[in-house]
């Protein structure tokens, strides 16, 4: 996947499943890396192995990472995306959040474990008042940040009020993202169309 592209302080990649999203935001990684030796990237994971089948995915994703792009140092973060921002944004540090769609997931429609295990998420927040965090945290990061989410809203309307919900508030969530980004790229195949662009 060829797409040089300068890199914009602030990015959101939106795609479907499989859509190149994440190899996007893996190649902003290796071109940040290779502009400057200072230079670091940390991709921040908001998934969570809740099941076999889930454990295996983030154990091949970070596989093949750690083979497309060496530099990229990894933290586990699922629900404190302002508090991680803050900690590790650095004027020579590219970070990468992947994903929102999963984030917003932890937030709005926590599993059965974590439930029973008591949520990891500060007390007396909702999603609205974690976004408003994590957006202001976005304007204060010294360093490019790349965001990469799902836009999952082109299919047909769901079933269940609990993921009708979902489905608005991700379509909310990336709205938001859209505004608070410098750049935004919707992949297709691949293929990146820059919707906003510096």
């Amino acid at each position: 996947m060829s797409m040089p592209q300068s890199i914009a302080r602030s990015e959101l990649i939106l795609g479907g499943q499989k859509s190149g999203k994440s190899r996007r935001a893996e190649l902003l990684a290796r071109q940040w890396l290779a502009q400057a030796p200072a230079h670091r990237a940390l991709l921040i994971a908001t998934g969570q192995a809740w099941d076999d089948e889930m454990r295996e995915r983030i154990a091949r994703h970070q596989r093949e990472r750690a083979t497309r792009v060496p530099g990229l140092a990894t933290l586990e973060e699922p629900c404190d995306l302002a508090g991680a921002l803050a900690r590790h944004s650095a004027p020579d540090t590219l970070v990468v959040v992947d994903c929102l769609t999963l984030w917003l997931t932890h937030w709005l429609m926590p599993a059965a474990e974590a439930l029973s295990h008591g949520p990891n998420r500060p007390p007396g927040h909702d999603w609205q008042a974690q976004a408003a965090l994590f957006f202001e945290a976005i304007r204060q990061t010294p360093g490019p940040v790349v965001l990469v989410g799902n836009e999952i809203g082109l299919g047909v309307i769901p079933m269940g009020r609990e993921v009708r919900a979902f489905v608005d508030a991700l379509g909310t969530l990336n709205q938001q993202a859209a505004q608070a980004c410098e750049r935004v790229t919707l992949m297709a195949a691949g293929l990146p169309l820059f919707l906003k662009n510096p």
